[in-house]
C-alpha cells in the first residue's frame, strides 16, 4: 500500500461539511432506543448532552474511498456540539501503527473511539484494552472478532453475504449460467472479503457451469489500485479464461482496464462496489464499442455516519440507534438499469461515488 502521512484534523475545520439527505443518509428519526437522551430538541438524538472528545482510528487512509468515508464521518461530528474535539488518526496500512494509533488515544485521554479495524483480529487487543480503560469503542465495518459489550462496547457491521448474494445472482443472469470468475479482495484474511465470497457462493453453488479461477476465497489486492492492478495482470497471464470479475473496490478494479488492453483481452463482466471512474470508463468502452456488462452495489461511504452516531451517543448520553447493521443495496445495472442505469457524473471528479450522501463540493474538497 501506498503510504501516507498522519492526518489529524480539528473539529473547528469540520462546519463546513454539511450534511445532504440522500437514500444512503444514517436516518437521525428512526427507530431508537429508549437509552439515553439528546443535548435539545434542535440536534439530533445521538447527541446527548455530556461533552466528549471523539477520535477516528483508520486502518488505512489513503485512498479515494477512505477519503470520502471519513469525510462522510467528520460531517456527522460536526452535527453534535457535544464532541469538543475530533481526532483522526491514519494506520496506513501498517498493523503494528494501527494498534498504535488506538493507543495513543487512549493515553492522549480521548473519550470515545470509532476505528476502521482493517487488520481484523490482530487489533482485538487494543479494542479490548480501550473499552476496558473506559474509552467507548465502536469498530465498524471490519469484523474484529470479540463480543460486543465485553470487548468494546459496539459493532456497527453491514451484511456483506447480501452483497456476494447479489452479485451471485447478476452473475448467474450476465453468464447465461456458465463462466469462469476472479474474484478479488481486500487484504488477507479481512472479514468483509471473506462474507462477500461466502455470499456468492451460497447462490453459485446450485449453478455448477459458474466457477472460481485463481486464488479463492479471493486474490488479495489489500484495496490499492497498484496492487490490483499486477494481480489482474498475474492472472491474465495464468487464466486464458475469464469471464468475470467481482471485487469490492471497483475504483481500484477500473485503474486496472490497461492490463487488458496490454494482454489484448476484452474487459470481462463486473460486479462490485460503485465508483465514479468505473461509471465513465464502462460508458468510454461502450462509446468505443467495447461494452461489457456492469453491475455494482453501493459503496456505502455513508455505513461511518452511523458508527459515529453509535460512539457519540454512548459517550454523551444520547439515544443510541437500535439498527447497528447499515443495509447493503443494489446501486447500478447495465442490463436492466434498474435501480439505476450505470451513471457517470462529469461533474463529480473520476474518483467520486455518486452512491455517497455527501454534496458535490463536500465530495469534490474531500478528493483533492
Amino acid at each position: 500500500m501506498p503510504v501516507h502521512p498522519l492526518r489529524r484534523s480539528l473539529l473547528a475545520g469540520l462546519a463546513s461539511l454539511a450534511l445532504v439527505t440522500t437514500a444512503c443518509t444514517v436516518d437521525d428519526g428512526g427507530s431508537t432506543s429508549a437509552e439515553g437522551k439528546p443535548a435539545n430538541a434542535n440536534g439530533p438524538a445521538w447527541c446527548g448532552s455530556k461533552q466528549v472528545s471523539l477520535g477516528l482510528a483508520d486502518g488505512f487512509g489513503d485512498n479515494n474511498w477512505r477519503k470520502v468515508t471519513t469525510a462522510e464521518a467528520k460531517a456527522e461530528v460536526a452535527k453534535c456540539a457535544s464532541v469538543t474535539s475530533f481526532t483522526y488518526t491514519d494506520g496506513q496500512g501498517n498493523t503494528q501503527k494501527a494498534i498504535s494509533d488506538i493507543q495513543g488515544l487512549v493515553a492522549k485521554g480521548t473519550q470515545a473511539i470509532v476505528v476502521f479495524p482493517d487488520a481484523g483480529q490482530a487489533v482485538l487487543p487494543a479494542l479490548r484494552s480501550a473499552h476496558k480503560a473506559g474509552v467507548v469503542t465502536v469498530p465498524y465495518r471490519v469484523n474484529p472478532g470479540g463480543t460486543p459489550g465485553q470487548d468494546y462496547d459496539a459493532f456497527v457491521s453491514t451484511n456483506f453475504e447480501q452483497a456476494g448474494v447479489l452479485w451471485g445472482q447478476w452473475l448467474v443472469k450476465a453468464l447465461n449460467g456458465k463462466g469462469k470468475v476472479l474474484n478479488l479482495g481486500g487484504p488477507a484474511a479481512n472479514s468483509q472479503s471473506l462474507d462477500e465470497f461466502k455470499g456468492m457462493q451460497s447462490v453459485l453453488k446450485d449453478h455448477p457451469g459458474i466457477q472460481f479461477v485463481g486464488t479463492t476465497p479471493y486474490e488479495v489486492t489489500n484495496w490499492d489500485a497498484a496492487q490490483t492492478q499486477r494481480v489482474i495482470t498475474a492472472a491474465l497471464a495464468k487464466n486464458p479464461e475469464i469471464d468475470a470479475i467481482t471485487t469490492d473496490f471497483g475504483a481500484a478494479l477500473a485503474s486496472s482496464f490497461s492490463a487488458f488492453t496490454s494482454a489484448g483481452r476484452k474487459i470481462p463482466a463486473i460486479a462490485t462496489e460503485d465508483a465514479n471512474q468505473l461509471a465513465c470508463n464502462w460508458q468510454q468502452q461502450k462509446d468505443a464499442g467495447n461494452p461489457f456488462p456492469l453491475f455494482t452495489v453501493s459503496s456505502q461511504n455513508a455505513m461511518s455516519r452511523l458508527a459515529i452516531d453509535v460512539a457519540v451517543a454512548k459517550a454523551t448520553g444520547g439515544v443510541v440507534p437500535t439498527d447497528l447493521v447499515y443495509p447493503q443495496s443494489a446501486f447500478e445495472d447495465s442490463i436492466s438499469g434498474q435501480p439505476h442505469p450505470v451513471t457517470c457524473d462529469k461533474t463529480l471528479p473520476s474518483d467520486a461515488f455518486v452512491s455517497s450522501s455527501l454534496s458535490k463540493p463536500d465530495q469534490i474538497a474531500a478528493l483533492k
